[in-house]
C-alpha cells in the first residue's frame, strides 16, 4: 500500500513539475526592465508582457482554436486520471496475488481458501466460481460434460471477466497517443491559415507581424505532442504490466482446476 502511494505521489509531482515547466514555456513571458530616472533616484521596476504567448492566442483566437485547445485539455485530464486509475487497479491485484499464494493454498478446501481471501478479490472470483461449477457438476443438463471440461470453462470465464476489465481504459490512452498530435496539427494549420489571410488583409508582411500569429499557431502543435507523448509511454507501461498481471491471474485459475479435480472441495 505505501509502495502504491508513493508511486502515485511520484506520478502527481511529475504531473506538477510538467504543467510547471509547459507554463514557464508557453505563458506570456514577463521581463522586468529598469530604466533611470531623474536625479539618481533608484530604478522602478517595469513589466512587459509578451504579446505572442497563450494568453494572446486565447483572446485573439476564434471559437475553432479555442476549441482545440479545450479538446487537447480534456484528452490530457483523461489520459492523466486512467493512468492513474490503472495503476492503482494493477497495484491492488498484486497485492490480491500475494495474498492468495500466503493464505489460499494453504487452506484444506476451495471454500476455506475462499473464505480467507478479500470479498473484492479477483482471485476469490475465480475460485468462487470454480467451487460453484464443481458443486453443481452432475444435474440434467451437465450431464454430458466432464468435470474437467466443466470446471475448466468456468474458471476461464473467470479469467476473461478480469482480462477485460483490466483492459478498460487503455483504449482511450492509445486513442489519444495517436490523434492528439493531428489534433494539434489541425489547430496549427489553422491557426496559420488566419494568420496569413489577417497579414494579406493588412497588407503589411515585415517580421514582427508574422512571427507572432505563426508562433501562436505552433503552440497548437506543441500542446499536441505534450498529450500524446505521455499517453503513448502510459499506454506501453500499462499494456506491459497487465500482462504481467494476467500471468500470476492464469497460474492462479489453473491450480484452482487442478486442485477441484483433485477433491479440494467439500464433500469430495
Amino acid at each position: 500500500m505505501k509502495t502504491a502511494t508513493s508511486r502515485i505521489r511520484g506520478l502527481f509531482a511529475a504531473a506538477l513539475v510538467g504543467l510547471s515547466v509547459s507554463a514557464a514555456l508557453l505563458l506570456p513571458d514577463a521581463t522586468r526592465a529598469q530604466p533611470p530616472e531623474a536625479g539618481g533616484a533608484p530604478a522602478a521596476e517595469q513589466v512587459v508582457q509578451n504579446p505572442y504567448g497563450l494568453d494572446a492566442l486565447w483572446r485573439q483566437g476564434d471559437w475553432v482554436s479555442r476549441g482545440t485547445l479545450i479538446v487537447l485539455a480534456i484528452m490530457s485530464i483523461g489520459s492523466w486520471y486512467i493512468g492513474i486509475v490503472k495503476l492503482i487497479e494493477q497495484q491492488k491485484l498484486m497485492r490480491d496475488a500475494r495474498e492468495a499464494d500466503e493464505k489460499f493454498w494453504n487452506a484444506k478446501t476451495v471454500e476455506e481458501g475462499c473464505k480467507s481471501l478479500h470479498q473484492d478479490s479477483v482471485f476469490r472470483f475465480i475460485a468462487e466460481k470454480g467451487a460453484l461449477a464443481a458443486q453443481h457438476h452432475g444435474g440434467t443438463l451437465t450431464d454430458e460434460v466432464d468435470l474437467n471440461a466443466w470446471v475448466g470453462m468456468s474458471v476461464q470465464r473467470a479469467i476473461d471477466v478480469i482480462s477485460n476489465r483490466l483492459q478498460n481504459g487503455l483504449a482511450f490512452l492509445a486513442t489519444v497517443g495517436s490523434t492528439a498530435p493531428f489534433v494539434g496539427l489541425f489547430g496549427t494549420v489553422w491557426g496559420i491559415y488566419h494568420a496569413l489571410t489577417a497579414i494579406g488583409i493588412a497588407g503589411q508582411a515585415s517580421i514582427d507581424k508574422v512571427a507572432g500569429p505563426v508562433g501562436e499557431a505552433l503552440i497548437m502543435t506543441a500542446f499536441g505532442l505534450a498529450v500524446a507523448v505521455p499517453a503513448v509511454l502510459g499506454y506501453n507501461w500499462l499494456v506491459r504490466r497487465n500482462r504481467a498481471a494476467m500471468e500470476r491471474v492464469r497460474h492462479f485459475g489453473g491450480g484452482v482446476h487442478m486442485r477441484l479435480l483433485g477433491g479440494g472441495r467439500q464433500g469430495a
